[in-house]
């Protein structure tokens, strides 16, 4: 059975576009032209996944996003925001509203399928009731990765990570001490045949930092090398 993604967005042709590769990839898409109707339609009939533009008419993708985490049967939902490149505060505020992870437009329609197949599949093994697989969990001191789960814990406490930020930390923590360029932590987060600005990851890595000292003050553990890039400290 097909996996289904709500596609709300206020152009046209935006909708039509990335509807046609979607279901080009297998996936069934609903397309809404606004985040009223998509509110509407969402709550009758929710979909594995949603991909909502921040800047809409009527009612903007946060407050989509607001309404959907505070109803039953979108209250799980993943959802991955598209903004504009002056958005850096909207992506914020969507991040710690319970958005999942971000695109920037103008964006590859290669991203965002490999961004929906990867929380697909994190949300397919969240529900999986099989134990977890030794093979897949990375320990380093206080930090544990659980890549089939995409669980982050630091110090016994949980780390929400968009799977962007997941697979830095990931990176990262696989070789402690040894230090991982920015082109080498694009390749690992997005994938070798797609570039984005080495900006994006000093601001992922910038979010990182901050979503770990919020549960620890003291969290040093991911540290800056000028002009090299970053390294997890063994």
């Amino acid at each position: 059975m097909s996996q289904s993604i709500a596609l709300v967005d206020d152009d046209r042709n935006i909708l039509t576009s990335v509807q046609m590769a979607l279901e080009a990839e297998g996936f069934d898409v609903r397309t809404f032209p606004d985040g009223d109707e998509a509110l509407r339609g969402l709550t009758q009939k929710p979909a594995d996944l949603a991909v909502l533009d921040i800047k809409m008419p009527r009612m903007n993708g946060m407050e989509l996003l607001q309404k959907l985490r505070a109803t039953s049967g979108t209250l799980s939902m993943p959802v991955i925001f598209l903004t504009s490149k002056d958005e850096e505060v909207d992506e914020i505020m969507g991040l710690r509203m319970g958005a999942d992870d971000y695109i920037k437009k103008p964006f590859s329609q290669r991203l965002l399928v490999e961004r929906i197949r990867s929380l697909l599949r994190r949300e397919q093994a969240r529900a999986t009731p099989a134990g977890n697989d030794p093979a897949s969990i990375i320990i380093r001191g206080d930090l544990t990765l659980d890549g089939a789960r995409h669980v982050c814990a630091w110090k016994g406490q949980h780390v929400e990570l968009t799977v962007t930020e997941f697979l830095l930390v990931k990176a990262l923590a696989q070789r402690p001490g040894h230090v991982k360029n920015r082109d080498q932590l694009m390749d690992a987060a997005y994938g070798e045949a797609i570039y984005v600005d080495d900006r994006t990851i000093d601001s992922h890595i910038k979010r990182l930092r901050k979503k770990f000292r919020d549960v620890d003050n003291d969290f040093s553990q991911i540290e800056t090398l000028y002009g090299v890039g970053y390294r997890y400290k063994e």
